[in-house]
């Protein structure tokens, strides 16, 4: 039986360092990177003035990404996605995504307080102003009224970081 890839997706908050975690996952698991970041802003360039905008484009994204990661696990590779899982429905994706072809997966959960992704966020603007606009206080409180935490009932196999480490 050929073996399948691996599904690796990130659940934090705005601010907690899914993106960079990610990077340094896909380096340390000789994986295939795919940023939702990345993706977005080169189809829909200049498009996204909200939140809301963020929302739309990326549920037209996500079909074409389904199929294509399911492809590459398939083949046996990791995945690393920095696409956030950060409410139950999201998360239900990405298990569906693994599970319709038989491949494991693991949740990375990022579970940083509110003032430690408001710092980080702080020198994300500072390291890239290009993202001052967007990343703020007020998008930073809008954003997490939507974060749910991951649950056990999930059926996700969960790896947590409290930041401590």
């Amino acid at each position: 039986m050929k073996q399948l890839g691996t599904l690796y997706f990130f659940c934090g908050k705005m601010g907690a360092g899914k993106s960079t975690k990610s990077k340094q996952l896909a380096i340390d698991k000789h994986a295939v990177l795919l940023s939702e970041d990345e993706w977005l802003s080169s189809l829909y360039p200049n498009q996204i003035a909200s939140f809301e905008d963020y929302l739309k484009f990326s549920a037209q994204l996500k079909p074409l990404v389904k199929k294509h990661v399911q492809n590459i696990l398939s083949v046996g590779t990791d995945v690393v996605m920095d696409f956030p899982a950060n409410t139950q429905k999201l998360r239900k994706w990405f298990l569906d995504m693994a599970s319709e072809v038989n491949a494991s997966h693991q949740l990375i959960f990022l579970n940083l307080n509110n003032g430690q992704c408001l710092r980080q966020i702080a020198q994300r603007r500072n390291e890239q102003p290009e993202r001052a606009a967007f990343d703020t206080e007020a998008v930073f409180i809008h954003v997490s009224k939507f974060f749910e935490a991951p649950e056990a009932s999930e059926g996700l196999n969960i790896l947590e970081f409290s930041g401590k480490e």
